[in-house]
């Protein structure tokens, strides 16, 4: 049984396709290998079950078969340069933190672009980008968002869902539409060069934006405020001592 119906519109967007596959090993990878028809600009792919779903680096994404979102969105950002690839992943998580709000409040994005509620997640993206002749040729956002599922069991730290928040199963079509309806706005952003809209949406959407918190670099904890996340995905923090340093992604860990 499949898990979404995609009932068609009147009006059906012919610049974006839909596949839903029932089980897949990773979205990520099946759009990799995809190629898109004419006109077609972006490409969306819904798995029920992905048999080696992926996190960053090493991490695995932990779902119960048919409880939560899994898809991969394809663009192709010929128009970004590669020096700002981050936008990227800004508006990917914008879209997502527009969308979750619409059921939830406290909604936020950790650095670099997960999606929290208090201070857990719920949800991930892993983005892959491929670049050909000094551009970026395609994109392509790997996100799970926990809809459905009542208990975790893996070692994942804080994960939550929203079955969990609101105390009642979410319709997971309904979901994902308002998630591509979100996603097309924040990327209309980057097709009409709004980049600084999309860096100050960003920035006002993140966990941890006012205050000081606990964090873990090479040399220990240390009590610091985000200044802010640069265009090239690095966060700036300054400790109490008015100390600013810069981080790349995995080179400094938020104690929760």
């Amino acid at each position: 049984m499949k898990l979404f119906s995609f009932k068609k519109k009147k009006e059906e967007d012919k610049s974006i396709k839909i596949i839903h596959l029932d089980s897949v090993d990773s979205t990520n990878d099946y759009l990799r290998k995809y190629t898109p028809e004419e006109g077609e600009k972006i490409t969306i792919v819904i798995a029920d079950y992905q048999t080696a779903g992926r996190g960053q680096g090493t991490n695995t994404w932990e779902s119960e078969a048919g409880k939560n979102l899994l898809f991969s969105i394809l663009v192709h950002p010929t128009m970004v340069p590669i020096r700002q690839q981050f936008l990227l992943s800004m508006a990917g998580a914008i879209a997502l933190k527009m969308a979750l709000s619409t059921y939830t409040d406290d909604i936020s994005l950790k650095w670099p672009n997960d999606v929290y509620w208090k201070d857990k997640k719920i949800s991930g993206t892993l983005i892959e980008n491929s670049i050909a002749a000094g551009h970026i040729q395609n994109c392509i956002f790997g996100v799970g968002i926990n809809v459905n599922q009542q208990d975790f069991h893996s070692d994942a730290p804080n994960p939550v869902s929203l079955y969990q928040i609101l105390g009642h199963e979410v319709d997971i079509e309904e979901l994902l539409q308002v998630v591509i309806k979100c996603f097309k706005k924040c990327y209309s952003l980057i097709e009409n060069g709004d980049y600084i809209d999309i860096d100050a949406l960003y920035h006002d959407s993140l966990y941890r934006k006012h205050g000081f918190f606990k964090y873990r670099d090479s040399e220990g904890e240390f009590e610091a405020a985000i200044v802010e996340v640069q265009d090239n995905g690095h966060i700036i923090l300054r400790n109490r001592e008015g100390v600013m340093s810069e981080y790349a992604f995995k080179e400094i860990e938020f104690i929760i």
